[in-house]
């Protein structure tokens, strides 16, 4: 389930990398994560510093950095925003990810401008390959994608309206 949040309450988010973010450029996302195409955050500061090093390593130049930015999540609601929200893994969070993950085209899936949810188990491939196959019901699925450790919580913003919310914190 997502954390409890106040009112007006401006978020501290982080995005680990090899290099530091100082202009969020959509182009540069890769297609086929679990809410699409689009910048990745999260609000664990230690959950993105290990991001961070395996994308260093992973890419085998730069450092591991994390990056931070605010945002104000009801003022995005307010400037009309669409923002989809799953508070716990769900069927529908699945297939969600589902339909994410199988899209490798430049045309998003969805309509949303950010999308705020569970994050999926680093070995999704495997089980949404089976579950496309028929060998595994959704329900399985949705087990089998949490996020192995503590619950986490991925916010993805897929358009240039919605990265004009996030204000990196130099």
């Amino acid at each position: 389930m997502l954390p409890p949040r106040r009112a007006n309450q401006i978020m501290k988010l982080y995005h680990g990398s090899n290099v530091l973010i100082q202009q969020i450029d959509l182009t540069r996302s890769r297609r086929g994560k679990d809410f699409g195409q689009g910048f990745y955050l999260n609000v664990d500061y230690g959950q993105s510093l290990a991001m961070a090093q395996r994308t260093y390593h992973l890419v085998g130049y730069g450092s591991p950095i994390v990056s931070a930015f605010e945002f104000d999540l009801d003022a995005a609601m307010s400037a009309g925003l669409n923002i989809k929200i799953f508070d716990e893994y769900s069927v529908e969070w699945a297939e969600f990810v589902v339909m994410n993950r199988k899209n490798v085209s430049t045309t998003p899936a969805h309509p949303y401008d950010i999308v705020i949810g569970p994050i999926a188990d680093d070995t999704v491939g495997v089980q949404i390959r089976r579950y496309i196959q028929g060998y595994i019901p959704v329900e399985r699925l949705v087990e089998e994608l949490r996020y192995l450790g503590d619950y986490a919580v991925q916010y993805f913003f897929g358009t240039e309206k919605a990265i004009s919310f996030l204000n990196p914190i130099r």
